[in-house]
């Protein structure tokens, strides 16, 4: 029980890291939101033919700027995405900047097709000419598989840089940008893509179902001990009481 209770208590511990992590991601995101926007090369390393590597994790949420031409003929379509309850399309453009690499930009979320869920989308074409976007850095993801082709069109299903940057002729930054805002503006066609906040109101709850578990355990060995000690004093009033010599009778008058 002991080994239990501590397996436990560890367990509650590791839950309240993962607490302490995930608490620490939802306030970059929420100062990311009000936060003025740096430039693209100070928060991400040099980009890479295939994908730069992959920025630290307190980079992700970061908002940052770049300036560059949109590079329609290498759009990739990331399927099977949920906005408001509805599945369709991210769509990830590479931006070309003037140095010749590109970072992607994930310019929002489209509806599929009439025919089904997984049917080509209508995609707004990407602004011609120069174009400055502000977004926010997000990670690749780990659930990436290459790159597709499908009705003549790139897709895939996790966005990772990777996989994508495999596909381009020129270097690609190590994370992608959340669209926030563009100039000239994006076409209204798209949805914005949301930002979805970490659930830690969940781990902190499995930290207290823990460590409550552990203290059972504990309180459980405690009576159970208290029980059996209990029991023998019993017995052994039951057996001293049995060696007691019996009382003479009388003889009868």
């Amino acid at each position: 029980m002991a080994a239990v209770a501590a397996a436990m208590v560890a367990l509650g511990l590791w839950q309240l890291d993962r607490y302490r992590e995930r608490t620490a991601i939802n306030e970059r995101i929420a100062a990311s939101a009000v936060a003025a926007p740096t430039q693209l090369g100070a928060v991400l390393s040099s980009p890479q033919v295939g994908g730069g590597p992959a920025p630290r994790a307190d980079a992700a949420w970061t908002r940052v700027t770049a300036t560059g031409v949109y590079d329609q003929a290498y759009e990739i379509l990331a399927r099977g995405r949920t906005v408001g309850g509805r599945v369709g399309f991210e769509v990830i453009t590479p931006l070309r900047l003037s140095d010749g690499s590109a970072v992607l930009v994930d310019r929002g979320w489209v509806p599929p097709a009439a025919s089904g869920a997984i049917a080509r989308p209508e995609v707004p074409p990407a602004p011609t000419g120069q174009v400055t976007v502000i977004g926010r850095v997000h990670l690749s993801e780990s659930r990436a598989t290459p790159v597709e082709r499908q009705d003549d069109t790139r897709q895939i299903r996790g966005i990772a840089t990777g996989q994508i940057g495999r596909e381009l002729p020129y270097p690609v930054y190590g994370a992608y940008l959340l669209l926030d805002e563009q100039t000239p503006a994006n076409d209204a066609r798209f949805t914005p893509v949301p930002v979805t906040m970490e659930r830690a109101w969940q781990n902190a709850g499995y930290v207290i179902q823990w460590w409550l578990f552990a203290a059972f355990v504990v309180f459980g060995f405690c009576w159970l001990a208290h029980r059996e000690a209990h029991q023998w004093d019993i017995r052994d009033v039951d057996l001293a009481d049995a060696r007691l010599p019996e009382a003479p009778v009388s003889p009868a008058v």
